[in-house]
This record gives C-alpha cells, sequence and structure tokens, in this order.
C-alpha cells in the first residue's frame, strides 16, 4: 500500500476589497404617462414581459422615449 501524500499550505487568500468590487448597474428610470410621474415599483406582467405601473397598469416609458413639446 502506497502512503497518502498530501501538503499543506499556511497562507490565505487576499480578499478583494470593497473599492474593487463593482457597484450594480442601476435600472432605468421609468415614467408612467398616465400618472405623471416616474415610477420606482414597476409591475412586469408574467405572460408578455410588459413592464407597467403598479397603481394604474398603464405600460411605462422610458424618459428618453418621451415626446417632447
Amino acid at each position: 500500500m502506497v502512503p497518502a501524500r498530501y501538503a499543506t499550505f499556511a497562507g490565505h487568500m487576499e480578499q478583494t476589497p470593497q473599492s474593487s468590487r463593482q457597484a450594480a448597474p442601476q435600472p432605468e428610470p421609468l415614467y408612467c404617462p398616465q400618472c405623471s410621474q416616474e415610477v420606482v415599483d414597476p409591475l412586469i406582467c408574467g405572460d408578455c414581459s410588459a413592464v407597467i405601473c403598479r397603481r394604474c397598469g398603464t405600460p411605462l416609458e422610458s424618459p428618453d422615449e418621451l415626446a417632447m413639446g
């Protein structure tokens, strides 16, 4: 029978500093044309994945898609 061979290391892996971790990307703000305000907690339809207003059910728009004037 051959004796088992193994190695033991005393060092530890360097931990990643907090500053080098990337922050989670912020979701794009959405706007409800019916309520005339920004929506921070939208609903997402499970069937069609539409993003709708939690208050009135209107499909939401991103601010860059809004018609000006």
